[in-house]
Formats: structure tokens, sequence, C-alpha cells
């Protein structure tokens, strides 16, 4: 997962308020029920003496969000009266809560945010298509795919006059038009550099796109065995399932880089203190959490991203920090690692093992032999 979007909201020194707030409406008296929610945060943050200017600025954007009634979501980073980051989530948070400290409380938004991975969704019929595609960056377009050829579109029945020729030329506008099809399905998965691809529609014509297609775009393609429009809920849930398991292959893919060079002993490491001086020295490419969001870990921290250590006196001796702060463990390896361009996977912790903190790094210290 890059983390660059994250830079803007660093750039402000703290004390920051985080803000996970469940706005469901799901009872005859919702919205009095999201505002007894709100309001039981908001006290939480009174109770760690967040500052008023800070509280009236989420107040406007709960506000905000309970009128237009578009989330079921929502998580907020504010810090000095002034709201910094907030985005909209698609199901309410596992964790609803509210805490205030040195810096945002990142790692329960970035766990359920998971991997933006770039993805397509087309729907074709023996006249066009629809495409849907989303960018790593979350953009979005869509595209409608009118055929070329719109006649003969339809069969003729058994026994009508000239049978045979209308059926040939109805296969072929088919396939013309699935050509077309095919050829801006090309397109816009090398613009949003899609990396899963659904396509559903009706079976003939899917067979005869499919046949069109390129090769990589093929490769990352799996059908909808659906005759089914673009905003179908079905389609939508397919494809979320294949998002899902790309998503786990890329975590397995990472974790098992990371076993292997660990194993090496000299592009990997492995625990708070050694993971945090290489986040210190710039050498993290990638950053293993585990998404423990109840853990107690901590760790030091000064006022710079990279200034992480396991003990105060480390800040003390290496960066002069007269006043080092400790801060959950998390919170500031995920500052530390947006500062240095690192890459962060989250791993799952449900299945009861324990998962170390750790991370996969550009370069080693180990001396060439």
């Amino acid at each position: 997962m890059e983390l660059a979007f994250l830079k803007t909201l660093y750039q402000r020194p703290g004390p920051y308020a985080s803000v996970y707030a469940d706005l469901t409406r799901t009872t005859e008296d919702a919205a009095k029920a999201v505002e007894l929610r709100w309001r039981a945060l908001r006290a939480d943050l009174e109770d760690q003496n967040a500052p008023e200017d800070t509280l009236r600025a989420l107040d406007r954007v709960i506000d905000e969000e309970i009128a237009e009634r578009r989330s079921e979501g929502i998580v907020v980073f504010a810090a000095d009266g002034e709201v910094l980051y907030r985005e909209r989530l698609p199901r309410p948070p596992q964790n609803p809560r509210a805490t205030f400290g040195p810096l945002p409380d990142v790692l329960p938004y970035l766990a359920e945010r998971g991997e933006k991975i770039p993805h397509l969704t087309a729907v074709v019929d023996r006249r066009g298509g629809a495409i849907d595609c989303v960018t790593a960056k979350d953009e979005h377009w869509h595209i409608d795919v009118e055929g070329d050829e719109e006649y003969p579109i339809r069969k003729t029945k058994a026994g009508d006059w000239n049978q045979s020729r209308f059926q040939r030329a109805a296969e072929n506008t088919w396939k013309i038009n699935a050509k077309k099809v095919a050829h801006e399905i090309d397109r816009a998965a090398d613009r949003c550099g899609a990396e899963a691809i659904v396509i559903a529609g009706d079976t003939r014509v899917r067979n005869a796109v499919l046949e069109e297609i390129s090769e990589n775009v093929l490769e990352h393609t799996v059908e909808a065995d659906k005759n089914t429009d673009i905003d179908d809920p079905d389609l939508d849930a397919e494809l979320r399932r294949l998002l899902r398991l790309k998503t786990y292959e890329r975590v397995m893919t990472v974790a098992e880089r990371f076993d292997r060079e660990l194993a090496n002993g000299d592009r990997a490491v492995a625990g708070l203190p050694e993971t945090s001086t290489a986040l210190r020295h710039g050498q993290v490419e990638t950053l293993l959490l585990p998404d423990d969001l109840d853990s107690d870990a901590r760790l030091w921290i000064g006022p710079e991203p990279v200034q992480v250590a396991a003990t105060a006196e480390e800040l003390r001796e290496e960066f002069g920090v007269t006043d080092p702060e400790q801060e959950r463990a998390d919170a500031a390896l995920v500052r530390a690692a947006v500062a240095t361009d690192s890459e962060l996977v989250v791993l799952p912790s449900d299945d009861g093992a324990s998962t170390p903190v750790g991370a996969v790094l550009r370069f080693s210290t180990v001396p060439a032999q």
C-alpha cells in the first residue's frame, strides 16, 4: 500500500484528534441515534483534553455528514482547530472510537481501506458495452461503447425467408461490435492499470470479446456468468470477491518475501527496535504491521517523522531530541514510513498466531563479503 496520500496529514505538528464514527441509520430514530453516537465519541475526546476549536471543527464535519446521509461511516483527523483529512467509509468502522494524541491513529483506517487495486468492469451485449474503471488513486471513468454495426442484430426465426444469410449477418455484426468493445477494454485497462477485470453480459458476445482482448488483459480477467448491467449488485459482489483475492495474493507475496529475506539475514528485520532503526536510516522498502488495533506497544518519537526509536536515549543521542514522547508503535512507524516513501502491508491477525512487526529492506547494512 502506497502511503503518499498521507503526507499532508503530517505537515502539522499535532496533537491530533482521530475519529472513527458510525453513521448507519437502521431505525426510525436513526438521525438521533447517529447524533448520540457522535456525542459519545466527542465526550471521549473531551476527556482526553482535546481543545475546543478542534472539537468544533469535528462537529461541523459530522453534522454535515448526518445532514447529507451519504455514508455509513467516516474517518476524520484534525489538529489545531482544522480538519486535515477525512474520508467516507463504505461501511461502519469495525471499531468506532475517538482518540487524541501526539500522532493520528491511522492504522484502523489503513486496515479498513486496504490495498487500492486498480480494476475494471465491463458489461457487453450485441450493440456494444459499458465499461467502468478505477485507478489506484481512486479515479473513476465510465465509457459507453456503441457498436459500429447495428443491422442486423437479431437472428431471424426458423423458416423465415433467406434465414441463413441473415443469421450469418447477425453473427458477423456481433463479432464486429465485440471487437470494438474489446479494443476499448484494452485501452481502458491500460489507462487505469487494471489488475482485476470482470466481464459480464450476453454469453456469446462475452466469448467473442474474450477472443479479441489482449493477452495482458486476459490474464487479469474473470467472467461473471450473468447477463446484467453495470450497476447490478451481483456484478459488484463478484468484483469485490476478485479484489479480496487479489489483495490476499499481494499480501502473501510480500509476507513470503519477508520470511525469505529474514531467513537470509540481511534484507529484512523483525521486531520493534530493529524496524524503527531501519526506518530512521531510510532502509525500509515495505513495512509490515499486524492488524492489531488493541496493541499496547509503544515507541518513542521526536518532532520529525523519522525520529522514532525503542528508547528515548536513542533519540537524544542520534538527533538531540530534548523531549521525546511515547506514542502507539503503529502510529509512530506509519508516520516514519510515509516520510521515507515506504510501502505498507497490513497483515491479518485473526488466526490467533502472533504476527511480528517487521520490514523488507531496500538495502542491507551488512558489509559485502
